[in-house]
């Protein structure tokens, strides 16, 4: 997957990231990451589960309809045209 030569590469550009930023700064930017990645997944699935309710919401309505939909429906059917 990887060679010396790209092993190399990354060790060299890790080092030059250490110096420049030292090892502090890389700690609180790696925390700062950390938490980014979890408050995004935290809200993705808040937004999931809201759709979720939605969805349920507008199928529960639906259903609550439907039932009234076809009563009037089946009446209409069973009156004979004249």
């Amino acid at each position: 997957m990887f060679g010396p030569k790209e092993l190399m590469v990354i060790l060299i550009v890790l080092v030059i990231v250490l110096v420049l930023f030292g090892p502090k700064r890389i700690k609180s930017l790696g925390s700062e990451l950390g938490n980014a990645i979890k408050d995004f997944r935290h809200s993705v699935k808040d937004k999931d589960a809201e759709a979720e309710a939605n969805t349920a919401t507008a199928a529960d309505a639906a259903d609550a309809a439907s039932p009234a939909a076809a009563t009037s429906e089946g009446s209409a059917k069973q009156t004979p045209n004249v």
